[in-house]
């Protein structure tokens, strides 16, 4: 016999004796998210060192638990108060935990994108849903290409699709259910107009051409520069590209790594960083170049053998931080001249992708679980929580403010975690909340069993 959400309990200590066994290698990944995920275990194969049953299936009453290593949510139902609350601790703590889940049976979700209260979904299914208050609201669908990024830029939407395509589109203004494609990038006039000088290919393999501007291999991520009008764009192809939003120009095509580009993210003070299958992590510094900008080489910040998978920045702290096929997230400060941290060491496979809102980090991974880390003084972090419930690794992430729970004490934020289990989970989460250590100094109900620690 067990107790109710004691499964989610005992795996979890079970997990941590092979850890501790060292069960777990970290294996070189030099080919991360090369696959379109024809199915799980393949996929898996190819993007981490951990193995994922291939299809999904419905949990148990007892193991579908949004919390986790959290106790301040009850295991046996995601909207119970905290059994905290009723204990003889005279503080009454925050209540973080799963909100709902929205699943539709047509594919792996690949990429995530807030704004205000509509969310937006890419999968393999080459789908992109709209949802609104955990419900469907609308939804447009590509000719072809997985969706593997989504930005949002006003009205405008841009997707990177598996096929080496960016598409462009367009809120309707007379009814905001219906998106428009209003293009791709290059534009087609572009792309003609570039096509017609020799100088504007490249030798990309043997006996093979394509035309700088265009990207010949998937399009892995997309990232927005909104002050200055930029959308960054890193693909397989082993190039960042850099085009303007307002005339969706391609301003430069950089050969960035020796392997293909799993992230990009646009940083602070002009910083551009990109991390890629070849282990490392790299700045770019944009500078203003007569009427046009150009990016130049700064430094490189990592050099290791797994592959990079995730970046982050947290533009408020100056903070860089770096998620990595062997399960570490890494983390350099500006303060510090871009000097190295430290390591957070929370998951056992790979770190797939990260996010950050005010103080807090969350982590997602192949192991199926999410980290939340708050930074303290001093560049500590802390590990707030391990969040699980997805039934497959965690692809991608996004974060937006709570309005309406958040105080001027205690901020708010809704979690978005989006899996190859099909599903999207949307979770409430805390700046206030204890850590795991506080948390074990606290009195726990009688038929509660703490679990065990993952923060560093």
């Amino acid at each position: 016999m067990r107790n109710e959400g004691g499964g989610a309990v005992l795996a979890e200590r079970e997990r941590e004796r092979e850890r501790e066994r060292n069960v777990f290698p970290r294996a070189k990944l030099s080919a991360i998210l090369r696959s379109d995920w024809k199915n799980d275990e393949d996929e898996m194969n190819r993007q981490s060192n951990a193995s994922v049953e291939s299809g999904v299936t419905q949990p148990s009453s007892g193991e579908s638990s949004p919390l986790v290593m959290s106790p301040w949510n009850h295991p046996s139902s995601p909207f119970s108060k905290s059994p905290w609350t009723n204990s003889s601790s005279p503080k009454t703590l925050p209540a973080n935990g799963l909100i709902g889940s929205m699943v539709r049976e047509e594919g792996h979700v690949y990429s995530l994108a807030a704004a205000g209260n509509l969310l937006y979904t890419g999968s393999d299914s080459k789908n992109i849903r709209v949802w609104k208050n955990l419900k469907p609201y609308s939804g447009f669908k590509s000719n072809s290409g997985l969706v593997k990024a989504i930005v949002i830029s006003g009205e405008k939407i841009f997707t990177g699709h598996q096929d080496g395509k960016i598409r462009v589109w367009r809120i309707s203004p007379k009814n905001p259910r219906i998106h428009k494609r209003i293009g791709s990038l290059p534009t087609f006039k572009d792309f003609l107009k570039s096509s017609m000088n020799p100088k504007n290919y490249v030798k990309v393999r043997s006996k093979r051409t394509v035309l700088r501007i265009k990207h010949f291999d998937a399009v892995s991520c997309l990232s927005l520069d909104q002050d200055q009008g930029l959308l960054y764009s890193g693909s397989w192809d082993k190039t960042l590209k850099v085009w303007r939003i307002s005339d969706s120009k391609c301003l430069e095509s950089i050969r960035a790594h020796d392997d293909a580009i799993n992230t990009v993210v646009a940083g602070f003070e002009g910083l551009v960083f990109t991390g890629s299958a070849d282990g490392t992590v790299k700045v770019w510094h944009r500078q203003l170049q007569g009427k046009g900008t150009k990016h130049f080489f700064l430094q490189t910040l990592l050099t290791q053998e797994s592959a990079v998978t995730s970046l982050a920045v947290n533009i408020d702290s100056a903070v860089i931080y770096c998620g990595s096929s062997d399960g570490l997230v890494n983390f350099w400060e500006r303060e510090k001249h871009l000097s190295h941290g430290g390591v957070l060491r929370g998951h056992k496979h790979a770190v797939l992708c990260l996010a950050t809102a005010g103080n807090l980090l969350f982590s997602g991974s192949a192991d199926k679980s999410i980290c939340v880390w708050k930074r303290e003084g001093g560049g500590v972090h802390v590990c707030l929580s391990v969040l699980t419930g997805h039934t497959g690794p965690v692809k991608c992430l996004a974060v937006e403010e709570d309005q309406e729970s958040s105080s001027k004490g205690d901020k708010k934020w809704i979690l978005y975690s989006g899996s190859l289990d099909k599903s999207v989970k949307v979770w409430r989460m805390s700046e206030q909340a204890p850590d795991l250590h506080q948390m074990k100094l606290l009195p726990a109900p009688s038929n509660y069993t703490p679990s065990p620690l993952r923060n560093s």
